[in-house]
């Protein structure tokens, strides 16, 4: 897909959607559009994604800006800050839960207002707030939820090595000791560069500093767009901690 000024969010809206849709974990399986389509495909397909829609959609409505794929919203949405971060959390949230709130299910009793303590108009809020995952922690099966929040959340990190196919990143993964989610100290990460014949940076080199979703490669970052993924996942986590540690502890079932 060839960026324009004017489609550059639509470009950027499919590179980090593709990996989870692709995946089958994120909206109808739209991964040939997203990666294949034309800028009117990929319009119409944005609109089928249940998480990632209705953000840019009230993004556009509280900022004014008429386009959900605008470039500025996009950003804003998968990486933190930007035109979104200074949104208050209450009136976003009763904008948000109006869309997503009706379609929920028995498993999302949580989407009240009480998630304005939370909130914040970024994908990593949805990842720790809106998704049931940080929820399941602490009940005795915590590699699960734990890989699916670390896959699903934005990362970033810096390109180390190249061989073939393969780079290797340092990055910092998502921890939880039994109490808290932390980022790990940076540590080498391997990453294919193509997966089934595509590729979002098919030129990657070493130093270029990327975003990664679910082990795939989403473009490449610059040290703003680093700082404001940075600011948002500390964010997050901080609030989402606080948020478990008010939980009652549970107790665990015993075996027959």
């Amino acid at each position: 897909m060839t960026i324009k000024a004017d489609t550059a969010g639509v470009e950027m809206f499919a590179r980090y959607a593709y990996a989870p849709n692709a995946l089958g974990f994120c909206g109808p399986p739209l991964g040939a559009t997203l990666r294949d389509g034309s800028v009117e495909d990929v319009r119409m397909a944005a609109t089928q994604f249940s998480g990632a829609w209705p953000y840019l959609c009230v993004l556009a409505k509280m900022t004014g800006i008429s386009d959900p794929l605008d470039y500025r919203l996009v950003e804003s949405y998968w990486l933190g800050g930007g035109i979104g971060a200074t949104f208050d959390p209450d009136e976003f949230v009763d904008e948000l839960l109006a869309i997503i709130g009706p379609k929920a299910g028995r498993y999302w009793g949580h989407l009240n207002a009480d998630l304005a303590g939370e909130a914040a108009a970024n994908h990593c809020f949805h990842v720790f707030g809106v998704y049931p995952w940080s929820r399941l922690l602490g009940r005795g099966l915590d590699e699960h939820p734990l890989g699916v929040l670390d896959n699903c959340r934005i990362t970033w990190g810096t390109v180390l090595s190249s061989d073939g196919d393969d780079i290797e990143v340092s990055c910092r993964r998502l921890a939880w000791d039994g109490d808290t989610l932390e980022l790990s100290e940076p540590s080498a990460r391997r990453i294919e560069v193509w997966t089934d014949g595509y590729s979002a940076i098919p030129d990657v080199a070493v130093g270029d500093d990327v975003a990664i979703h679910w082990d795939r490669l989403c473009g490449r970052l610059q040290p703003e767009q680093i700082q404001a993924l940075a600011d948002s996942t500390t964010r997050q986590l901080a609030v989402t901690n606080q948020r478990l540690a008010r939980l009652p502890v549970k107790s665990q079932p015993h075996s027959s």
